[in-house]
């Protein structure tokens, strides 16, 4: 399994969180009300998130800031890339799809990518969310967190936009595609 979370020097974390703070202005219409400064001084407080952001960067995600969570007073961020983020392409869902493939098994799997990233993925509620903010997989898909009722019976489900829609489909687990990845979420 890749190692995605790995250490990086000061002067490494100081370009990071210029890149963060960049597309951060860049992009304000997903974070009118939230200062920048606030939002450092939290990840400064914990690299271990630092660092999945960075895993979330390195695999083309643009994570950005999408809102504040005021119960549990988190900065929320997703993958904003404009498609589904390409070093996280052509996976099955699980492990299980992955094991169940008896020919042409793909690199990886969905799960345990975003597990060792430390990212959640996206549930739909999430990605119809991101989709308000902007349009995101017009020519990718992207898995998104399965119901377990649809997972035990073999499937899998995953979103786009086609049309000036959100669509929500369905696939086996075990398929992957070099046009789906899977959109991550983090909370600090």
């Amino acid at each position: 399994m890749d190692n995605y979370k790995e250490e990086f020097s000061a002067a490494e974390q100081k370009e990071f969180f210029g890149i963060l703070k960049v597309r951060f202005e860049k992009n304000r219409n997903r974070h009118k009300d939230l200062e920048w400064a606030d939002i450092q001084e939290k990840l400064e407080a914990h690299p271990e998130k630092l660092s999945s952001l960075r895993a979330m960067e390195k695999t083309g995600g643009e994570p950005d800031v999408v809102g504040y969570d005021q119960k549990t007073k988190e900065y929320i961020f997703y993958d904003c890339s404009p498609e589904s983020p390409k070093g996280r392409r052509s996976l099955c869902y699980d492990l299980e799809a992955h094991t169940s493939r008896k020919e042409f098994k793909p690199e990886n799997n969905v799960i345990d990518v975003a597990a060792d990233m430390g990212v959640e993925l996206l549930t739909e509620e999430e990605y119809r969310e991101l989709q308000q903010i902007g349009n995101f997989d017009t020519k990718t898909s992207s898995w998104i967190k399965t119901p377990a009722h649809i997972r035990k019976l073999g499937g899998a489900v995953f979103c786009d936009r086609r049309y000036d829609t959100v669509f929500l489909y369905h696939n086996g687990a075990e398929s992957y595609y070099a046009a789906r990845g899977f959109r991550a979420s983090i909370r600090v």
